[in-house]
């Protein structure tokens, strides 16, 4: 009998310590949608798991949403692409340790036959202008995304206030989501071009893309650590193993090795 309880106590306390180690292995990380539909995270996140043990859960959101979970203490660290936003939160001190990891760009995208004619345009600009004074449909995230923010700052650039009128949808999804409501109406979106390289065959292969290449179109992307003296119970240390992962060579070579089906490479890698 003694035995027996010794060995249920040697039991007990062993299970109770694996679990205090898995739970101080595992972080959560506030990201975008597009890193989670293009796949880029269930890439390049089991390759930092297999190296340091270290588990990586995703809550993919919006980008300001996901900024907000880091505010609240709700996340480990946030990796997201709305530069002015993130600079923000960091000078309030919500986050430290802010590092650039990788950058694609937007696109816009439409119906093939192109109704609004905005093929050939060179602007941004004078590409949603097109679609204003054509009264093509508009569908919008609507959802103070990264993709969203880019969207209204090129609004607020061609001089016009979409929000009303009767072509405009905002639709508080995600890419992928806003990506499939913009094909059934036969309307124009935003979108970044990792998620449209890894999902357009899937359900949108009407679709096509109507202007690239303006530089305002840049995308970035930034990674950084909720401050751990706003909330002394996130999992600081951890969060920056990750982080310097990220951006270190191997975590670099991981991202620009990440492609498509069709051999496109998705996020081009550009940590400092």
């Amino acid at each position: 009998m003694k035995l027996n309880i010794s060995f249920a106590g040697i039991l007990i306390f062993t299970l109770l310590t694996v679990s205090v180690v898995s739970a101080e292995m595992r972080i959560l990380c506030a990201s975008t949608t597009s890193t989670q539909n293009s796949g880029l995270l269930d890439y390049i996140l089991p390759i930092f798991e297999k190296k340091t043990g270290i588990k990586v859960d995703v809550v993919a959101v919006g980008t300001g949403a996901a900024i907000e979970v880091g505010k609240r203490g709700d996340a480990d660290l946030v990796l997201v692409h709305a530069k002015e936003q993130e600079m923000k939160a960091v000078e309030e001190g919500f986050f430290v340790n802010r590092h650039e990891v990788m950058y694609n760009d937007f696109i816009l995208i439409g119906p093939p036959d192109d109704p609004a004619a905005i093929k050939g345009t060179k602007s941004a600009a004078d590409a949603f202008r097109k679609v204003a004074e054509s009264a093509r449909p508009f569908v919008s995230r609507g959802d103070k995304s990264g993709t969203h923010t880019k969207e209204l700052a090129i609004w607020k650039k061609a001089g016009i206030e979409p929000n009303g009128q009767p072509w405009y949808l905002e639709v508080g999804q995600g890419m992928e989501k806003t990506q499939r409501i913009a094909n059934e109406k036969r309307a124009y979106t935003l979108t970044d071009r990792g998620t449209w390289l890894a999902t357009k065959d899937k359900d949108r292969p009407e679709m096509s893309v109507v202007l690239e290449g303006d530089p305002v179109l840049f995308n970035q992307y930034g990674v950084m650590a909720v401050n751990p003296e706003k909330h002394n119970h996130v999992k600081y240390k951890e969060a920056m193993q990750f982080i310097d992962w990220l951006i270190s060579k191997e975590g670099q070579q991981a991202v620009g090795s990440f492609k498509d089906k069709n051999g496109n490479q998705l996020f081009t890698p550009n940590a400092k």
